[in-house]
């Protein structure tokens, strides 16, 4: 990143050049790092704040590194709050209190707006008439919540067209769990019945779904449809049974979150239920960064901003332990279109429910901790296992492991995968395109991989690392065997950083060879070190893997379909899903083509033409 270091005089006159403004500052230091992260009503007036007396130690500490200055006018203040949520997602500084995420948060995305609705998890929200459920903590997360409803809603999960062209149904329609549109087994009307139901029952009003159930149930009996009367019969008890484990908190039939953390350190824990027509339909929790020596209020307001700003739902309630630093709830109006409440009970019913959620939240944090702690040992003791096994000169805190993918040589890729400590560092992993090697060469293709990778790591060789690709590996391991191992070693020798320990894991026995050494390490089968090495092997081979299947979707997708005018990604798509190939689409009749969603008998004589 550029040097944006600039003199104290100039930080001075950048502050006294603040607009009375909404928008969002970031203080950077002389690295030109992210520190901070802040949205103001008004830039001139908040920021200047900093420059005061009586600043909490951790303000302190930040201005002390302080060097840069940069902000963006927005036109409201929600605007700036939103980008303020952005820019701290991407950059993490190390001042703000963040959700712990590497990503964006996963949803239950159902497509209402199309004519045959689907259901699946995705990170993404956008504006085109979907619903969405969420956000969840995990993916692990949503998965349950999406198996519980698949059980209870047999709605289709598959990515096949709806034309009812199809012979015989999946499996999923002979277990209940799809009602096969695909084979014409269900009409529009009754499949978006179906998709009802499960919107009423994810915005808790199951209430509602047992009536439509049991009326559907009543007219099947009436009409002697016995088998399908059965079926529902099943169905509705199995929606009594999630609704007879959901804790009634309310008699009034609210909608709201309750909202509650739990502090060790510097981490933090948010829990929420959500609580949706009296009844806790649902709960997760978040952890949180960057909340030491930060009060109370200011870890609610981060929380509040950070976590609805990206919520598709927001209830006319929440409930919280206190209320928050600024509890300006406009923007919260604005996101639901509606007033919304900020509420610290004090007594009673809500009270009680709020030191339940507390309670969880102390208990996930908890849970959390002991988690890391139990990891951290095994890691610990893999490393020493390791060091001892391998004869390394340290512990090593920072394995690099590198593999390659090709089919034949084609589409080739390599990939870079980090541990520190043990754990993998998903935002120091990097991939490679082979650019230089033609064939099927792997030796040359890692050889391509890592020098590419120790030029650019040359300060670093040297002691001087300031990035990712200058931090020097403590150990490097390949995928392979002596081979692997000694096109490695030649290419390091060339780099000048044949210092580096090597090793080459061979998968048939999950022998490691090293350089100086004639036969093979064969570690213990029940020892850390080598679950370690394995899980580092493994991590690489499915970076690697599934660039490698990127690079060949995109060069699979590239035809000679792509000449044809009027022919662009999706109808592209659509025929190739239909007939399975270009070979397939070129021998389909003119009739068959038309018949494709989104295809029309003249762009179908089009393709024939061209093909």
């Amino acid at each position: 990143m550029q040097n944006l270091a600039v003199e104290p005089l100039a930080l001075g006159e950048r502050l006294k050049s603040l607009p009375e403004k909404p928008g969002v500052y970031i203080f950077r230091d002389g690295q030109g790092n992210v520190l901070y992260v802040g949205k103001a009503a008004s830039l001139k007036h908040r920021v200047r704040s900093y420059f005061g007396a009586g600043l909490p130690p951790k303000l302190e500490k930040m201005l002390a590194r302080v060097v840069d200055l940069e902000y963006i006018i927005t036109d409201s203040e929600q605007e700036a709050l939103i980008l303020e949520c952005n820019f701290i997602k991407r950059h993490k500084p190390r001042y703000n209190v963040r959700l712990r995420d590497d990503k964006n948060y996963p949803y239950l995305k159902i497509t209402v707006q199309e004519d045959w609705p689907r259901v699946y998890i995705t990170r993404r929200l956008e504006r085109e008439g979907a619903r969405y459920f969420g956000p969840y903590a995990s993916a692990a997360s949503v998965r349950t919540t999406l198996d519980l409803v698949k059980k209870l809603f047999p709605f289709c999960s598959c990515n096949k067209f709806f034309d009812g062209q199809y012979r015989r149904p999946c499996l999923e329609y002979y277990i209940r769990r799809c009602v096969a549109p695909c084979t014409g087994g269900v009409t529009k009307e009754e499949y978006r019945r179906i998709i009802e139901q499960l919107i009423l029952f994810l915005e808790g009003r199951q209430e509602a779904v047992l009536r439509q159930l049991r009326a559907s149930m009543k007219g099947a009996a009436e009409s002697l449809e016995f088998e399908r009367a059965a079926w529902l019969r099943d169905q509705i008890q199995s929606v009594e049974k999630v609704i007879q484990g959901q804790k009634v908190v309310s008699t009034r039939m609210e909608d709201e979150d309750v909202i509650a953390f739990a502090r060790e350190g510097d981490e933090a824990c948010g829990e929420v239920f959500f609580v949706r027509r009296g009844k806790v339909v649902g709960r997760d929790h978040f952890l949180l960064e960057g909340t030491q020596e930060e009060e109370l209020p200011q870890i609610v307001a981060s929380f509040l901003n950070q976590f609805y700003t990206s919520a598709p739902f927001i209830p006319p309630q929440i409930l919280l332990p206190c209320l928050p630093q600024e509890p300006e709830t406009e923007w919260l109006r604005s996101l639901r279109g509606s007033p919304v409440s900020l509420r610290v009970p004090q007594r009673g019913k809500k009270r009680r429910l709020l030191e339940m959620v507390a309670a969880n939240a102390q208990e996930a944090l908890q849970q959390f901790r002991l988690k890391r702690h139990a990891d951290n040992q095994k890691a610990l003791v893999a490393l020493e296992e390791l060091q001892v096994e391998l004869s390394l000169p340290r512990l090593p805190q920072r394995i690099e492991c590198y593999d390659i993918s090709n089919i034949q040589g084609a589409s080739a890729v390599g990939s870079m995968v980090v541990f520190e400590k043990g754990q993998p560092k998903p935002t120091h992993y990097r991939r490679f395109r082979i650019k230089t090697v033609l064939g099927a060469n792997d030796y040359a293709m890692l050889q391509e991989v890592l020098r590419r990778r120790f030029r650019r790591g040359k300060n670093g060789a040297q002691g001087e690392a300031t990035s990712v690709w200058e931090m020097m590996p403590d150990l490097l391991i390949v995928d392979g065997g002596r081979g692997q191992l000694n096109a490695v070693l030649e290419a390091m020798a060339e780099m000048e950083v044949d210092f580096i320990p090597v090793a080459g894991l061979a998968k048939e026995r999950e022998e490691l060879f090293v350089p100086g050494v004639d036969e093979p390490i064969l570690l213990p089968r029940t020892s850390q070190a080598l679950y370690l090495v394995q899980r580092v092997r493994d991590e690489a081979h499915r970076f690697a893997l599934s660039y490698h299947l990127k690079v060949r979707q995109r060069r699979g997708m590239a035809s000679v379909m792509d000449s044809i005018p009027g022919i662009g990604p999706k109808r592209k798509r659509a025929l190739i899903q239909r007939f399975g190939s270009v070979k397939a689409v070129k021998e389909a009749s003119l009739d068959e083509l038309a018949a494709v969603v989104g295809m029309t008998r003249s762009l179908a004589q089009r393709v024939k033409e061209h093909l």
